[in-house]
């Protein structure tokens, strides 16, 4: 069911007489929303008889894991010029046929977005290079199809040390990687664990990023929170720690001694890495406090 307001109501009873659709289904297809629809915000909020009237909801609710093993393709504008009727049948052939409706492609691109850029921000230049953002795989299979037959058309994989930004962020199943490391063109298996994904396959940053961005990301992130405080599933630098492990970076303090099972008496009044940032904080607060005191008895 459509619907409209009066305006948008009479310039399509204008369009139908013009093109003789004269089907009543046509026809009757707008109504005045009467009421009209509430708007997403008032949507969201909990109702009179719930346990929480009048607050907002979570939207989309919390889950233990951020879905399949799905993302959003940032299909490049060059890619589709090359040849455009062609790659745009391909495009339509492969996209994905199992969640078309639960996520449509994405076509908020072009304008002035490939080079309005201080280049001080984490944007990939593929986002901003695309022509739009399609889900090609969902399934294991159409995820094999992808590596194997889009990405080496759609992406220059000449340098195999840099593995191109190919996903957008905002639309990336928590479980999503890239392919094998040592063959771009095969899926990482679903079946593997964590710990072999981790070892084995391009990372969920890398895919998303592309390797040159996601070192100048990471270097950041090391300079700006050398104790990896704020830390999220899947961020940049979320899996610094354990690559730092394995690596021979001795000062790090991932690499420190490792934690006792139960720490000494000594040890559990030591605070932690968040509760030492909490008392500077809560001492600094205090000093300001007793400054600005002073300040006003003068």
């Amino acid at each position: 069911m459509c619907y409209g307001e009066e305006d948008f109501m009479q310039a399509w009873t204008r369009f139908l007489d013009l093109n003789s659709l004269t089907d009543p289904a046509n026809v009757a297809c707008l109504q005045s929303p009467n009421p009209s629809p509430m708007g997403y915000a008032e949507s969201i909020l909990f109702g009179d008889d719930d346990r929480f009237p009048g607050k907002a909801r979570d939207d989309p609710p919390p889950s233990l894991i951020g879905g399949p093993p799905i993302a959003g393709v940032l299909v490049p504008q060059s890619w589709l010029d090359e040849s455009s009727e062609e790659n745009i049948k391909t495009v339509l052939e492969n996209a994905s046929q199992t969640i078309p409706a639960l996520v449509p492609p994405y076509y908020a691109f072009g304008g002035a977005a490939a080079s309005a850029s201080d280049q001080a921000n984490s944007v990939s230049q593929a986002h901003r290079d695309a022509a739009f953002m399609m889900f090609f795989f969902f399934t294991a299979d159409e995820e094999a199809n992808f590596w194997g037959n889009l990405f080496p058309k759609m992406f220059d994989i000449s340098d195999k040390t840099n593995f191109p930004p190919v996903f957008g962020s905002n639309h990336a199943g928590y479980l999503t990687t890239g392919p094998l490391k040592e063959d771009w063109t095969k899926p990482c298996p679903r079946e593997w664990t964590f710990k072999e994904r981790r070892e084995k396959c391009i990372s969920f940053q890398e895919a998303i990023y592309g390797t040159e961005r996601l070192a100048r990301l990471e270097a950041i992130k090391k300079l700006v929170d050398p104790q990896n405080i704020f830390n999220c599933a899947n961020c940049v630098g979320n899996n610094l720690p354990e690559v730092s492990k394995s690596k021979d970076d001795e000062s790090s303090p991932a690499a420190a001694e490792p934690v006792p099972e139960k720490p000494s008496e000594s040890e559990s009044d030591e605070p932690s890495g968040a509760s030492s940032v909490s008392s500077f904080a809560a001492a600094i607060s205090a000093t300001a406090v007793y400054v600005l005191i002073n300040i006003n008895m003068i």
